[in-house]
C-alpha cells in the first residue's frame, strides 16, 4: 500500500500504540481516590499538559472530546447559548461538512447564517468578514486549513474582526496541527478544534480548546473537563493524543513533506500538461495537493490508482461515495473541474520512494482515461 490521504486519517504512532496499551492496562478511573485511580489521574493530566504546551495553552483550557465534530459542535452551540440573544453566525462557504449541517440546523430554528465566498485560489477576503460582522453577530467560525485544498485562511487577523464587533470567534484547526505551528497565545481564537486521528493518536479522541475566560453549557452533565463535558475520560486516547502531541511539536518532518508535495506537484504538472493544482497561488499547508484532471472523473482515477494500491481521494472522507462534486471546489468557481480533481495527502511516513512509485503510473491512468474520453 502507497499512502496518499493522511488528511482522512493518519497510521496510528507507534509511541501512540504503546501509550495506548499501557493506559488500557492501568484501568482505574482517573476519578478514583485510591492508588490505581491516582496512578490514572498522573496519565491524564500529563497528557492534558502536553496537548497545552503543543497548542500553547495551559492545562485549563484543554476540554478533550471524542473527536473534531464533537469539538466543532460544542464550540457552535455553546457561543449560541453564550448569547442567545443574538442570532448571526458568520463563517465561510468551504467549511468541513459536520460544521456546515450543523449550521444548516441551526438556519431552521431560526438563526441567520452568513457564509462567506473564496475567490478561485480559495483565498477568504478579510473585507467580506468586516461587512459581515454586526452586533448581532454571536459567533464567526473559520477553519484554520482546509481539508480538501490545504488552503490557509488569516484566522489570527479574523478573530480580532469578530472581537471588535463583541463576537466570539472559533476555529476548526483539525487540519493545520502537527503540520503547523499553532499558539493561542498570538492567536485570539476563543475556541479551537482538533482531531487525533489526523495526527497519529487513535480514532475517538479530540481536543477543544477554551480560552480561560469563555465557559460553555455542558453537553453532557459530570464534574469531569471544568464541567462542561461530563463522563469518564478516554484515557488511552487521551494518553495516545498527549504523546503524538510530544512528537509532532517538533516539526521535524515538515521540511521534508513539503518538499515532496511540491515535487509530487511539479512531476505531476510536467507529466499531465492538462492538469492544475486546484489553491496553487494561495498559502497552504504542507501536505496537501488538489489537482483538477480536466474532463476526467476523480473518483474513476482514486479507483484506477486503489486498485494499484495506491490509496488517494477526491475530498473530504464524510462527503466520500456521494455523487455530489466538492462543495470547497465549486466555491472556489471550478464548475465542472470540481468533479475531475484528486486530493493527495502526505504525511511523516511518506518517501519519495511513494512519490515516484505515483508518478509511475499516474500519467499512463491518465492518458488511457484521455483516449477513452476522446
Amino acid at each position: 500500500m502507497t499512502y496518499f490521504d493522511y488528511n482522512a486519517s493518519t497510521p496510528l504512532a507507534r509511541e501512540c500504540l504503546d501509550a495506548v496499551i499501557v493506559a488500557m492496562s492501568e484501568f482505574a478511573n482517573p476519578s478514583s481516590t485510591h492508588g490505581s485511580g491516582l496512578l490514572a489521574k498522573r496519565r491524564l493530566i500529563t497528557a492534558r499538559g502536553e496537548v497545552a504546551e503543543f497548542l500553547g495553552a495551559t492545562p485549563q483550557e484543554i476540554i478533550f472530546t471524542s473527536g473534531g465534530t464533537e469539538s466543532n459542535h460544542m464550540a457552535i452551540l455553546g457561543a449560541c447559548a453564550a448569547q442567545p440573544e443574538k442570532k448571526q453566525i458568520v463563517t465561510s462557504a468551504v467549511e468541513h461538512p459536520s460544521n456546515l449541517l450543523l449550521l444548516a440546523d441551526l438556519e431552521r430554528k431560526g438563526y441567520r447564517v452568513t457564509k462567506l465566498g473564496v475567490d478561485r485560489d480559495g483565498n477568504l477576503d478579510l473585507s467580506d468578514l468586516e461587512n459581515a460582522v454586526t452586533e448581532e453577530t454571536s459567533l464567526v467560525s473559520l477553519m484554520w486549513a482546509n481539508n480538501e485544498t490545504g488552503v490557509i485562511f488569516p484566522v489570527g487577523q479574523a478573530a480580532e474582526i469578530a472581537h471588535k464587533n463583541g463576537a466570539l470567534f472559533h476555529t476548526d484547526a483539525v487540519q493545520i496541527c502537527g503540520k503547523a505551528e499553532v499558539n493561542m497565545k498570538s492567536t485570539a481564537a476563543d475556541f479551537l478544534s482538533l482531531s487525533g486521528h489526523k495526527m497519529h493518536a487513535p480514532k475517538g479522541i479530540g481536543v477543544l480548546f477554551v480560552r480561560k475566560k469563555q465557559s460553555l453549557s455542558p453537553v453532557f452533565f459530570g464534574h469531569q473537563e471544568r464541567k462542561m463535558r461530563g463522563g469518564t475520560e478516554n484515557l488511552p486516547g487521551i494518553a495516545a493524543l498527549g504523546v503524538a502531541c510530544r512528537i509532532l511539536a517538533q516539526g521535524a518532518h515538515w521540511s521534508q513533506t513539503a518538499q515532496l508535495r511540491d515535487y509530487l506537484e511539479l512531476e505531476i504538472l510536467n507529466r499531465v500538461p492538462s492538469a492544475r493544482v486546484n489553491g496553487k497561488n494561495a498559502s497552504r499547508v504542507n501536505n496537501t495537493s488538489n489537482i483538477c484532471f480536466h474532463g476526467l472523473p476523480g473518483e474513476v482515477i482514486v479507483d484506477k490508482l486503489d486498485q494499484l494500491g495506491i490509496h488517494v481521494s477526491t475530498g473530504a472522507a464524510c462527503t466520500a461515495g456521494g455523487n455530489q462534486p466538492s462543495h470547497v471546489l465549486l466555491a472556489m468557481g471550478l464548475g465542472p473541474g470540481a468533479e475531475s480533481s484528486v486530493r493527495f495527502s502526505l504525511g511523516r511516513d511518506t518517501s519519495k520512494e511513494d512519490v515516484d512509485h505515483l508518478l509511475g503510473v499516474l500519467p499512463d491512468i491518465i492518458d488511457n482515461m484521455r483516449g477513452k474520453v476522446q
